[in-house]
């Protein structure tokens, strides 16, 4: 029965099927030859697994990112971002990393963050005299610390998933994601002063203090939803409707960039990309329902136990596979596949399940700028019109420095696992 299921999963992973139908159909023929299970369980399971209130917060950020873009909030970060590192070398690239950060905390969505960003800065950086290929490849990278800077969706899903919660979670992937942040500034430094990518025209002072001024209300969006989280205000479910709310008034009433068309565009596309996760969700629920039960986990820890008893040599496992499987899975599906699989015995191995979530993250990040699926690829090509190899062979001495940083994350767990601690003290 079991080699049955793994079976109907691979063949239809490898014919392209999409990953909830695959996901669904290979648990279909597990059910359907186990002895006890009635196939009345399958939509049970289904609905159980879309059924929980933090999933909630996922459509709500997804729309609070959409609205920010359609009010101009990222290009009001833009020129706040421009005003302070734009004349440095290599200053627009810098600028596309620091912005990159800032709508990481609001959006949650690495192709989020990639397009809005990307959209702007890519063609100033091309027009300032940068290679194209590395615009592309340092905006697609960038767009990456969209899932790991908080809130962020693949951490809300990792939570619902490990029964984690969300919140310390959101806590784990402020020093990761600032890690990543301050390894891609050199980097663009380096790069920059390398092939000659000269900064803008400096600001003055009162420039800055004109941008930083357009920028607030922007800038407060975390803020508030991040401060209301950790303080206890609201969940980071209460916290996503606060920031849809934020981002409507502002964009709508403020800034008035947000037409009722804009509105409609922007609500349209928000429930299909919505859509699209939790049917995800579902059919992840439902493998991870017949795996549980036929007793798949404690077969890999078993299996594993045998070959490995450290955990930093499980860790190095784990982040090749995840690193594998961040090149073929989209990084949800993927949490929802390996969390049932992996968890007990990361956990069984001493690991902490924070520390575990936050490198299961930063490693399916890395898979967003991997081919032959790496939709921040897909993205930035077609804002450049390049090819995605072009823009993935551009990108892997990025890609190399992320894995060094992942492996950092991996090995140092205080930077996941030290302000959760604090907060909870």
């Amino acid at each position: 029965m079991l080699a049955l299921f793994f079976i109907s999963l691979a063949v239809l992973l490898f014919l392209s099927v999409p990953i909830a139908s695959s996901l669904s159909l290979a648990t279909i023929v597990g059910v359907w030859f186990h002895d006890t299970l009635p196939l009345e369980i399958i939509p049970q399971r289904i609905f159980i697994a879309m059924n929980s209130f933090p999933l909630m917060a996922i459509p709500f950020f997804i729309l609070a990112g959409n609205l920010m873009t359609a009010g101009g909030l990222s290009q009001r970060l833009v020129n706040f971002a421009s005003a302070l590192v734009g004349h440095r070398t290599g200053g627009l690239a810098m600028v596309a990393i620091i912005t990159s950060m800032f709508f990481a905390a609001i959006s949650g969505s690495g192709a989020a963050t990639t397009a809005a960003i990307g959209s702007i800065l890519i063609p100033a950086m091309v027009a300032r005299g940068y290679h194209i290929e590395y615009a592309a490849s340092n905006q697609a990278i960038s767009g990456a610390l969209g899932v790991i800077i908080p809130p962020s969706i693949p951490m809300i899903l990792y939570g619902v998933a490990a029964e984690v919660s969300i919140g310390d979670m959101f806590l784990a992937g402020i020093l990761p994601g600032l890690l990543i942040t301050v390894s891609l500034l050199i980097s663009a430094y380096i790069i920059s002063k390398r092939r000659g990518y000269h900064g803008v025209e400096r600001q003055s002072i009162r420039d800055v203090g004109k941008a930083f001024k357009e920028a607030i209300l922007a800038l407060l969006m975390p803020v508030i939803v991040l401060g209301g989280i950790y303080t206890g205000i609201f969940t980071p479910t209460e916290a996503s409707v606060i920031a849809v709310v934020y981002s409507f008034v502002i964009g709508f009433l403020v800034y008035r960039e947000i037409s009722v068309q804009k509105l409609v565009e922007t609500l349209r596309d928000s429930a299909i990309a919505s859509s699209v996760i939790m049917i995800v969700i579902g059919a992840a629920g439902l493998f991870g329902f017949f795996i549980n039960i036929t007793g798949v986990p404690d077969m890999v820890y078993g299996f594993i136990s045998e070959l490995v008893t450290n955990k930093y040599v499980f860790l190095i496992m784990m982040n090749v596979l995840l690193l594998l499987a961040g090149m073929f899975l989209d990084g949800g599906a993927a949490i929802l596949i390996f969390v049932p699989l992996l968890l007990s015995t990361a956990v069984n191995l001493g690991i902490d399940p924070v520390h575990f979530g936050t490198i299961m993250v930063v490693n399916l990040a890395i898979g967003l700028v991997t081919p032959p699926v790496g939709i921040d690829l897909f993205v930035v090509s077609q804002l450049s019109k390049l090819s995605i190899g072009r823009v993935a062979k551009a990108a892997v001495p990025l890609i190399i420095l992320l894995f060094v940083d992942v492996l950092i994350i991996s090995f140092v767990p205080e930077l996941s696992t030290w302000i959760p601690s604090l907060v909870k003290d």
